[in-house]
C-alpha cells in the first residue's frame, strides 16, 4: 500500500516537471513548420543586412506575412508583401520560395524576403543568399534590388 502511494506520488511529480519543461521550451520557438507557398501568416527569413531584419534573426520572431499584393494571394517570386516584424508593418520582395516553380528555376530551402521601405526602395545594403536570375525580367521595378545583389542563380 504504501509502495503504491509513493508510486503515484512520483508519477505526479514527474508529471509537473514535465509540464513545466514543456511550457519553457515551447514558447522558444515556432511549433508549426514553414509553409512551402507564400500566404497569410506564413514565416519568412529576412536575408537583407538591414537592422530591423538582423534584429528579428536574434530575438527569434521572424516576420509573418499579413498580405500578398496579387489577386489569387499565393506570392512568388517578384511579388511584394506586407509581413508584421517586431511590432511594425513593413512592404518586402519576395527573393525565393520553397514551393516548386515552373521549369529551370531554382528552389530554396526557405522563403526569402528583402524588406523595403515605402519608396519601393531595399532598406538594407547588401543581400546575403543568391537571387534567382528571373528577377531580371522584372528589372524595371526592381533595379536597386539587382543592384545590391552580388550572387545570381
Amino acid at each position: 500500500m504504501v509502495l503504491v502511494r509513493s508510486l503515484t506520488s512520483l508519477q505526479h511529480q514527474l508529471q509537473q516537471v514535465l509540464h513545466v519543461q514543456n511550457s519553457c521550451t515551447t514558447r522558444m520557438f515556432s511549433t508549426t513548420d514553414p509553409a512551402a507557398a507564400i500566404y497569410r501568416m506564413t514565416r519568412l527569413r529576412v536575408v537583407d543586412n538591414s537592422t530591423l531584419g538582423e534584429e528579428s534573426v536574434k530575438r527569434g520572431k521572424p516576420p509573418r506575412v499579413i498580405h500578398v499584393y496579387k489577386k489569387n494571394g499565393i506570392g512568388k517570386v517578384g511579388d511584394k508583401v506586407l509581413v508584421a516584424i517586431m511590432g511594425q508593418k513593413k512592404k518586402a520582395l519576395i527573393v525565393g520560395h520553397k514551393m516548386q516553380g515552373p521549369r529551370m528555376t531554382p528552389k530554396f530551402d526557405s522563403n526569402n524576403i528583402i524588406l523595403l521601405e515605402d519608396t519601393g526602395n531595399p532598406t538594407g545594403t547588401r543581400i546575403k543568399v543568391p537571387v534567382p536570375s528571373l528577377l531580371r525580367a522584372k528589372a524595371a521595378d526592381q533595379a536597386k534590388v539587382l543592384a545590391i545583389a552580388s550572387r545570381f542563380i
